[in-house]
């Protein structure tokens, strides 16, 4: 038999809440939920400095990782949704006149679900990014030069 049936996980988590209500006030709740935002705070703060940094590096292999992970996201989608449809009615076409061989197989479509995830969340924060410029909170100031210029 199952301590629910018994009702004695209902009690053990009454006895929980009324114990965590002794020791712990709205108050210090509260604390504790503002250090935890702070601490979340500081960390996306460090994070976009860095970020700023490695955007105004002279190195491409430092400022231009998000570019290259833009180009090749463009590049794949442009094979999957433009290139490789073409390609298999074409590849449909030559073997109907016989210049291909009707045994050979066309090429495999990418097997892109990985990009894709990587570069929908390049694309959101990208989005959150305009977003950020139409509310009027972006962060670049107004006549402020801007990297690599």
């Amino acid at each position: 038999m199952s301590l629910d049936m018994l009702g004695i996980g209902s009690i053990i988590e009454g006895v929980g809440k009324v114990a965590d209500d002794l020791f712990t006030s709205d108050e210090e709740r509260l604390k504790i939920a503002l250090q935890e935002k702070s601490i979340e705070a500081d960390l996306v703060k460090g994070q976009l400095e860095i970020d700023k940094t490695e955007a105004q590096h002279a190195s491409v292999f430092v400022a231009g990782w998000r570019p290259f992970i833009g180009w090749v996201g463009g590049i794949a989608l442009a094979y999957q949704f433009i290139l490789y449809p073409l390609m298999e009615w074409g590849w449909t076409f030559f073997q109907a006149h016989g210049w291909v061989p009707a045994t050979l197989q066309p090429p495999p479509v990418l097997p892109a679900e990985q990009l894709w995830v990587i570069l929908s969340g390049m694309l959101g924060i990208a989005g959150l990014r305009s977003f950020d410029k139409l509310k009027g909170t972006d962060t670049v100031q107004v006549g402020a030069p801007k990297a690599g210029s």
